[in-house]
């Protein structure tokens, strides 16, 4: 839509141009090919370490250990495109596994070990995998006589054979594997042996199992383009480089997680240390401390948490308070804070990407106020993850980053997209195949070439996407106005004594479902009498900051945390029809 000089424009300085879409360019660079190349030119840098054992591998041993599980793929006569599933903690081994599969042209079926084993069961059922590599925690509870087309089970503490099929060789094969690779590579295994599959970016490479807040999990096809997508703008905007450090926590199983804390660092010779699973932020911190990343990928929970347990109790402290307010010395204690935060952080880091779920208004804003060098991304499964970014020096609050130039365009189904909030749709290089063996769900979200998020934002001029929340969640008030639950539910989890909350509609009425933050109610003294006291002056409160038709009616204690998904977005489809229990008065 746009002339050849107005695109060059555009892609150069990122711009969005107003009722134009920029002008997507095809990824050149080939998905299996990207690692192929690292591999060799970084074969003797440090690529894995595993935190916990503190075992470390080179591009070399791991380009080693990929060629060995290739011998066993060859043997077991898996096919381009057949799928094999991955499970358990974040480890080398993990990794490796991902890479041969993906490498050799099969399909890798990676699975949040979080997953309830009935999850498990259907998840590798259903994409109709043929081998199972397990971590020994989930090989617990994972039964072989319920995996339907399930040829044997590999280990992933040291490559053994869990089980196997009756008729098959696998276990006999893994225990003679150094003669195996021996007599295929005589003269040692070097650089140069490194060929992998020949394989076009249009093919499938990963199905992703998502596990979202509406309680229906889809398997999400994501070919070679959609990942070398989402490598290709990590590598060009420098996110990872050659000799960089890399903590990697998160869900490795996830988008999130996948796309840039693994794809993207061993792209380009970055060190990742795995730290197995999401930790408390006190073990976290430790680790940061001591690994030291040049770039930390998080989602909100972590940073709220700091910002609860560490950063406040600190403000609130009576001579904090006095001395902020003075003009004169508020800037200097804030840089003092933030000096503290970013050498917590392990204080080599540009800076902290923030994503999978929206952060905390108030949290946010402090943030930024301090100049911590901090962004938020936008992105979901079925984009493999990525839809916007911007730099943290460029970061605009409450938005979402800006849609990432060259490789996706946004829309938004609105009559004014930037300033009425529609459903944000997108299209491009990272946008999904489809959902596997469901063509049905499909056609719901791929429409004429656009996909339907299910998220409601606008769109700034220059690109920038705000979010309103989703467009399932949304309310319709009593006249007629949208109300996003997830904004109200931001300023009540600001209040004090709430750990967590949910909005929901109740008879026609706003009421709110709050899991208490008992370490505060314990620490001022509260009884459990006192605690809905308490709730209804928060409720008041509350109201004070919210347009009249946000109101909340009333407050309903929970007393466990709600359950969430591996990515710690609640499941709002498990309380939409709660019902409270009646208050004693009402006895």
């Amino acid at each position: 839509l746009c002339d050849r000089r107005q695109r060059q424009m555009c892609i150069r300085d990122r711009f969005y141009l107003c009722g134009k879409y920029i002008c997507c360019l095809m990824v050149e660079e080939n998905f299996i090919k990207i690692y192929e190349k690292s591999f060799k030119e970084n074969w003797d840098l440090p690529a894995l370490t595993d935190y916990n054992t503190r075992e470390t591998f080179t591009y070399g041993d791991m380009a080693r250990q990929i060629a060995r599980i290739h011998l066993l793929l060859q043997h077991c006569q898996i096919r381009r495109g057949d799928k094999i599933a991955l499970i358990g903690r974040n480890t080398p081994r993990w990794v490796m596994s991902f890479f041969a599969t993906v490498t050799y042209g099969a399909i890798i079926v990676p699975i949040l070990q979080d997953f309830n084993p009935n999850d498990v069961h259907h998840i590798i059922n259903h994409s109709d995998a043929v081998l199972l590599f397990s971590g020994s925690l989930a090989w617990e509870h994972i039964e072989m006589e319920k995996l339907n087309q399930v040829r044997g089970v590999i280990s992933l503490d040291d490559y053994s054979c869990l089980d196997q099929r009756d008729g098959e060789d696998i276990m006999q094969y893994l225990a003679d594997i150094d003669q195996h690779f021996e007599k295929t590579y005589p003269d040692g295994f070097s650089r140069n042996d490194i060929k992998y599959a020949e394989l076009g970016n249009d093919k499938v490479s990963l199905i992703n199992y998502t596990s979202g807040t509406t309680g229906f999990s889809k398997g999400v096809m994501l070919t070679g383009n959609n990942l070398a997508g989402n490598t290709c703008f990590g590598m060009q905007s420098k996110l990872h480089y050659k000799g960089s450090k890399c903590l990697s926590f998160l869900p490795l199983a996830h988008a999130y997680g996948c796309a840039f804390d693994l794809l993207t660092p061993l792209a380009v010779g970055t060190h990742v240390t795995l730290l197995g699973k999401i930790p408390s932020p006190k073990i976290l911190l430790k680790a940061m401390e001591e690994v030291k990343p040049n770039l930390i990928i998080c989602v909100p929970l972590i940073l709220e948490k700091i910002y609860r347990k560490q950063i406040l109790p600190m403000l609130n402290k009576r001579t904090m308070r006095w001395a902020l307010s003075l003009p004169v010395l508020d800037s200097r204690i804030y840089g003092q804070v933030c000096k503290k935060l970013v050498d917590a952080f392990g204080g080599r880091f540009e800076q902290v990407i923030v994503g999978g779920a929206p952060l905390n208004a108030e949290v946010e804003a402090f943030l930024h106020k301090i100049k911590f060098p901090f962004t938020v991304g936008y992105g979901m499964t079925e984009c493999a993850p990525l839809i916007s970014y911007t730099h943290w020096k460029e970061f605009i609050p409450r938005s979402s980053g800006r849609i990432l130039p060259g490789y996706m365009e946004v829309k938004i189904d609105s009559t004014d997209p930037q300033l009425i909030p529609g459903e944000i749709c997108v299209r491009g290089e990272n946008v999904m195949k489809g959902y596997y063996k469901n063509e049905e769900a499909t056609a719901d979200v791929l429409k004429d070439g656009w996909l339907h998020t299910g998220d409601m934002g606008t769109v700034s001029e220059d690109g920038t996407i705000f979010i309103k929340g989703r467009y399932k969640t949304m309310i319709l008030g009593a006249n007629g106005q949208n109300i996003y639950p997830e904004e109200i539910e931001s300023k009540l989890n600001n209040m004090p004594f709430v750990m967590e909350s949910l909005v929901i509609e109740k008879e026609g009425k706003l009421v709110a479902l709050v899991y208490p933050d008992f370490e505060a109610v314990d620490t001022y003294g509260l009884t459990p009498e006192d605690l809905p006291v308490a709730m209804e002056e928060v409720r008041r409160n509350l109201n004070k900051e919210v347009a009249p038709y946000e109101s909340i009616a009333h407050i309903y204690i929970y007393q466990s945390e709600f359950e969430k998904t591996p990515k710690r977005s609640i499941k709002r489809y498990l309380y939409t029809n709660f019902t409270p229990l009646p208050d004693k008065k009402e006895k």
